[in-house]
């Protein structure tokens, strides 16, 4: 235990227990008395902590009243209660959205977390109870691969990998320079340079099936172009727009259509009759053909031709199947 954690333990100690003998400082500290001398002195003059010897009792205890002078507060992590709840809920979600990532790292801040909302008399199972996140289509990631990339990505270092190519049920080896990790639609990506195809290319960390550091530094893309390359089309598919999708969504729809946001660049428009238009780019049909489906007979598309036709060809496929 360093001597922060100390700080905020005695916080804690005093508030729950009101007087704490030193013994039990001691013993639950596990430290010198010099050493628990040492933290009192610094508490108290440096942090102005209002913490006080009260010799009838036989402990210490935060002074009852009111005193004037500099404001007492410990260091670090020191938040309102809600901004705990907050954070305990970001930390929730984490482990739910993938669990094992960052188990270990993030322990420590949990602990304290867990500490400090025991300390302000709420449960935290109860509040962790209330917090969910379902993913419905998530693929798992293996933790050892996806800890391996991050580091990559941090310490700017290529890496091999064996990505399985699920279109052609192939497994492709790539010496990559990682850029980005991206969470998207409860599954990870790795943004990364392919060395192979002297391009920008975009893997599922899920279908990486070996991971490979190298001590070559990784290429270095400019933000601007990585955002150029996947945040200007529609979508987990990266490159340049090669149109835009003209989408009508009935009156029914567009109460929960005109209320989300597809791309950080689409243009809405309410229509008189309560419908919505909703203008949005797209570099690869693949997946804004997918959300189009699942709208079925509630959204219609405008334009362009070649995006109809394909949601038509697609419709009389499934039709197909339902005679």
């Amino acid at each position: 235990m360093n001597r922060t954690e100390r700080f905020y333990r005695i916080d804690q100690m005093l508030h729950e227990r009101r007087l704490v003998p030193i013994e039990v400082f001691l013993e639950e500290l596990d430290i010198s008395r010099a050493t628990f001398k040492r933290d009192m002195e610094y508490l108290r003059d440096r942090l102005h902590a209002p913490i006080v010897w009260d010799r009838f009792a036989g402990g210490y205890r935060f002074e009852s009243t009111a005193a004037t002078g500099p404001a007492y507060e410990l260091p670090g992590l020191w938040f309102t209660a809600g901004e705990l709840y907050a954070l305990l809920a970001a930390q929730k979600l984490l482990a739910d959205i993938e669990p094992g990532i960052l188990a270990a790292q993030l322990a420590p801040l949990q602990s304290r977390l867990n500490a400090l909302l025991d300390a302000s008399g709420h449960s935290v199972a109860d509040i962790a109870n209330r917090v969910r996140l379902i993913a419905m289509n998530r693929r798992s990631v293996e933790p050892r691969f996806f800890s391996m990339l991050a580091l990559a990505l941090l310490e700017r270092r290529r890496v091999e990998i064996d990505a399985w190519n699920r279109g052609r049920d192939s497994l492709d080896t790539r010496v990559v320079s990682p850029q980005r990790l991206v969470h998207y639609r409860d599954n990870w990506y790795l943004d990364a340079w392919c060395h192979l195809r002297g391009a920008l290319r975009s893997f599922s960390v899920d279908a990486i099936q070996r991971v490979a550091p190298r001590k070559e530094k990784a290429r270095e893309v400019a933000a601007a172009k990585l955002d150029a390359h996947y945040a200007t089309s529609y979508g987990i598919f990266g490159g340049p727009p090669k149109a835009k999708a003209v989408l009508r969504f009935t009156p029914e729809r567009a109460r929960w259509v005109r209320a989300e946001r597809w791309h950080r660049a689409q243009q809405g428009e309410l229509l008189p009759d309560g419908g919505y238009r909703l203008t949005v780019p797209y570099a690869d049909e693949r997946e804004l053909l997918m959300d189009i489906l699942r709208h079925g007979s509630q959204v219609v598309v405008e334009a362009p031709i070649s995006l109809k036709k394909r949601v038509a060809e697609e419709a009389a496929t499934v039709a197909a199947y339902y005679p």
